[in-house]
């Protein structure tokens, strides 16, 4: 309904056919497996305590279950990039800030699409099961605790009743939480470090996953050459220090 009469009347908006939705876990476990049967050891469980140095020069990783020697160590933690680059000694420009996601009860399909709406900020899709996932933007305080706060769930609920007032009576089944990495301009960093050879790829916000591989792709490169890749330049953590920021902030469709 493109008149004037409707609820929020259409003044634009985008659409991306090639577009999709993809599960996440899938993805992930799908990328363990290629990794693993590439030879790559996964170590589950296994938390990183510290970063040995030498010379200013990062030799390998501590962790709780002993001492990994690398000759170049990349750090992709999304939230917990800022406790990774505390432990390494140097202080990343990144806030850390929960962000909520909900599913309700399984109904019939109604919605074969993802709908996001910055009008009153929330987005909603269905699953093949068929419940609803729902979710919005951060939570607007800093902190790395994964249950987020009853009135971001609420603002978020109430943005999906203004678009689809039918969903009102539909009943919420889970919420959960985790914890996104998010900088001044929006956009990533991907970049070199003060500790030679340490690199990191973060501060996507709420954009991680959909960038996976091609931010993957670029970051490897980078370890393997122990130079950034040219594609990767432009994210340089500096950027901050010389005000070469990445003017993307209003095109990058994302939530926060």
């Amino acid at each position: 309904d493109c008149s004037k009469n409707t609820r929020y009347p259409i003044l634009g908006a985008t659409i991306q056919r090639r577009g999709g939705v993809a599960r996440h876990d899938a993805v992930a476990w799908g990328y363990a497996r290629a990794a693993d049967a590439a030879g790559v050891d996964l170590l589950q469980q296994t938390e990183v305590t510290g970063f040995r140095k030498q010379d200013g020069v990062v030799i390998g990783v501590e962790t709780n279950k002993g001492f990994i020697g690398a000759k170049r160590v990349g750090v992709v933690t999304a939230g917990n990039s800022g406790h990774m680059a505390k432990l390494a000694g140097f202080r990343l420009p990144i806030e850390s800030h929960p962000l909520q996601a909900l599913v309700s009860e399984p109904i019939k399909p109604v919605i074969d699409s993802v709908i996001m709406s910055n009008a009153v900020h929330g987005y909603i899709s269905q699953s093949d099961k068929g419940d609803l996932v729902i979710g919005a933007g951060i939570d607007g305080y800093v902190g790395y605790g994964q249950r987020g706060s009853y009135p971001t769930i609420e603002h978020t609920l109430q943005a999906i009743v203004e678009m689809f007032p039918v969903l009102s009576r539909v009943r919420m089944n889970r919420q959960w939480g985790g914890i996104v990495d998010t900088t001044p301009d929006a956009c990533p960093v991907i970049s070199k470090t003060p500790v030679k050879n340490l690199f990191f790829n973060c501060g996507w916000g709420t954009g991680g996953f959909k960038a996976a591989p091609g931010s993957g792709h670029v970051f490897a490169a980078s370890l393997a050459k122990g130079e950034m890749h040219p594609l990767a330049k432009p994210f340089a953590m500096d950027r901050f220090h010389t005000g070469a920021l990445i003017d993307e902030h209003g095109a990058a469709a994302v939530a926060h």
